[in-house]
Order: C-alpha cells, then sequence, then structure tokens
C-alpha cells in the first residue's frame, strides 16, 4: 500500500526545537519528532509513507513571506508544501498569488492561531484568488489542545464557506472538527462535493464505528489520510483505518488516490 500523507509539520531547524518544546508543555503532548525536516522524514521511512503534505501556518502576517519562501525552498518528490497567508495581512490576495508562483499546492489556516472565523467576510477576496489560481484550502477544524475553548473553526462555518464558494476547494482537517464529530454528521459530511476531509489525529478522539459512520457519508473519495505529525504518530491513523471495514480499493482512494487526484499528479 502507497501512502501519502496530507497532514504534516516541520519547522526550520533553527526554531524547531523552541517552537515544538513550546507546543508540547502547552498540550502536554510528546511529539513524535523533534520537528525538523529531517525528523519528518525519519518518521515517514518507518512507517512507509512516501509522500507528505507540509502544513505550514503564519502566526503573524510579518511571518508569512519567509515560511512561503521557506516551503518553497524545501519541497522535492517526497515533501510536498501549502503556503501560509494570515488574515491580517494587508497583502492577503497578493501573497495568494504569490504562493501560486512559488508553486505551493496550497493555503493553510488555522484559526485557533490566527484567530478568526473560516466564513468570515473579509476572507472572501483571498478565497476566491485561490479558487482562481487552482489552489486548495486547508483549514484547521475543531477543538485544538493548544488553544483555547472558543472553537472558532467549527463544521458549521464549514458548511456555509462550502455553499457559498462552491468553486473552492476545501480541506476541512481533523475529520472537519475534532471532538465535534456529531456536528459534522449532522451538516457536513457528504453534503458537499467541494469538501475533503482528513483523518489528521483523529485516532484517540473518535470511536471506529463513529469514524465509519462519517466516512461512509462523506465517501471514500473525500477522505485523505492525515497523521497531524508530529502531534501523532502515523501509525495509529494507518491501523485506525485499517479496521474499518473499508474495500482494498476505498483504503487505496484515503491512503494516496485521493491525494494525487487533488494535486493533478501520478502515483509513485
Amino acid at each position: 500500500m502507497e501512502y501519502f500523507d496530507f497532514h504534516t509539520h516541520a519547522f526550520v531547524d533553527s526554531l524547531a526545537e523552541r517552537a515544538v518544546g513550546a507546543l508540547a508543555d502547552t498540550s502536554g503532548i510528546a511529539p513524535a519528532t523533534d520537528g525538523t525536516l529531517a525528523g519528518l522524514k525519519r518518521v515517514m521511512t518507518k512507517n512507509g509513507i512516501g509522500r507528505a503534505m507540509l502544513l505550514p501556518v503564519a502566526t503573524k502576517p510579518s511571518q508569512q513571506t519567509t515560511i512561503n519562501n521557506w516551503a518553497a525552498e524545501i519541497m522535492d518528490g517526497q515533501i510536498f508544501c501549502c503556503g501560509t497567508v494570515h488574515p491580517d495581512a494587508e497583502d492577503a490576495v497578493a501573497e495568494v498569488e504569490r504562493i501560486a508562483s512559488l508553486g505551493l499546492w496550497g493555503l493553510k489556516f488555522h484559526s485557533e492561531y490566527q484567530h478568526f472565523r473560516p466564513d468570515e467576510e473579509r476572507m472572501m477576496p483571498v478565497y476566491r484568488k485561490a479558487a482562481e489560481l487552482g489552489l486548495f484550502v486547508v483549514f484547521h477544524g475543531g477543538w485544538d489542545p493548544f488553544g483555547t475553548d472558543d472553537v472558532l473553526a467549527t463544521p458549521q462555518s464549514f458548511a456555509r464557506l462550502a455553499e457559498r464558494l462552491p468553486e473552492l476547494t476545501i480541506v476541512a482537517a481533523h475529520l472537519g472538527g475534532m471532538k465535534l464529530f456529531d456536528d459534522v454528521e449532522d451538516c457536513l459530511a457528504g453534503k458537499f462535493g467541494n469538501l475533503y476531509l482528513d483523518t489528521g489525529v483523529v485516532a484517540d478522539y473518535i470511536s471506529d464505528e463513529q469514524l465509519w459512520r462519517i466516512i461512509s457519508a462523506q465517501g471514500a473519495d473525500k477522505v485523505l489520510f492525515g497523521s497531524d505529525c508530529p502531534w501523532d504518530h502515523p501509525e495509529k491513523e494507518i491501523a485506525m483505518l485499517r479496521r474499518l471495514p473499508l474495500t482494498e480499493e476505498e483504503q487505496e482512494l484515503i491512503f494516496h488516490k485521493n491525494a494525487e487526484k487533488l494535486l493533478k499528479i501520478s502515483a509513485c
């Protein structure tokens, strides 16, 4: 089986120890890597993961240019990268254009770190530009162990956005809403053709029964394997999905073919 992990993180070497250490201290979660790109690749090799999508996040407008330049530099046949735009940046739309010119594949947003709701009106020009340029958008979804209890990225917000901008391809991480899986079932799963769900770091938070209901409603062709490494070990999400009564074809879709189709690339 080929694996494309659609939800991973790493930091520039000079910042990795401090960044991962601070997040680990806040959350109490022991990271699976040291936060470096080399550390991520070691975990990928250990788990037979051939390719991965790196999802950087600018927590301040001043960070987006540097982060996007780094993301473009590290891409190779194994590592694919999204870019990042901060909602408060005055040049957000222009940075989307630059992200496309750098060859990055999409945009990553994290409402809990960037302090915005996915369906805010001010974000529509950014999303429309992304759609125009063929970039997908990835959102953190639901509760975050590093954030506050005020969840900003809810399944309802993704539903409103998907309905308003059907031309925009949306990836709602953490199965559309960490710890909000009942809401995912009610208002999100299987209801929008432009929306994907990824499985990042949900193994410890959802029952196999509910996961199976959500994937069945969503359709295996709109689910992406993701681990959120280093915040979970990829083998946990792989084992979680393999426990389900998925056909071999459905497993292939989730583990790598949906990612390949989304990126318009061929199999390894």
